[in-house]
């Protein structure tokens, strides 16, 4: 039978009004950082290619990473990388066990973040003193 009072019942809440736990947007940004590494490989791997193929094509791909865009997708290539492997450590812990409480979720899921920048910043700070 049809349900005459469909439009009486309560919505559920939406993405607007409900806040994720940190712990799940740590959990998404884990699977977008792995995606979003691809762009930075590809760069990488045209750069690679170009010096290889020939002095134009050299200059061309050397010109786009130097460039403000390729620092800035080799930048967040870089926070990609180091976000994603303490992530992957994290899940290990995870998958022993461990760090399944709400708190220690949340305590690993901050560590994740602060960690992941502050190990982009010394990974910077290295590739311009040398």
């Amino acid at each position: 039978m049809a349900d005459v009072n469909r439009g009486n019942r309560p919505l559920s809440p939406h993405l607007q009004v409900y806040k994720l736990p940190v712990a799940a947007v740590t959990s998404i940004l884990t699977r977008v950082t792995g995606h979003a590494l691809i762009a930075g490989i590809l760069l990488l791997v045209w750069w690679l290619v170009a010096a290889v193929s020939g002095p134009d094509a050299f200059a061309a791909a050397d010109w786009v990473v130097r460039s403000w865009l390729g620092f800035l997708i080799l930048t967040g290539s870089v926070w990609a990388l180091w976000y994603h492997l303490l992530a992957g450590i994290r899940h290990l812990f995870y998958d022993a066990g461990h760090m399944l409480e709400i708190e220690e979720a949340r305590k690993a899921s901050w560590a994740i973040i602060i960690g992941s920048v502050v190990m982009t910043l010394l990974t910077l700070i290295l590739f311009f003193i040398f």
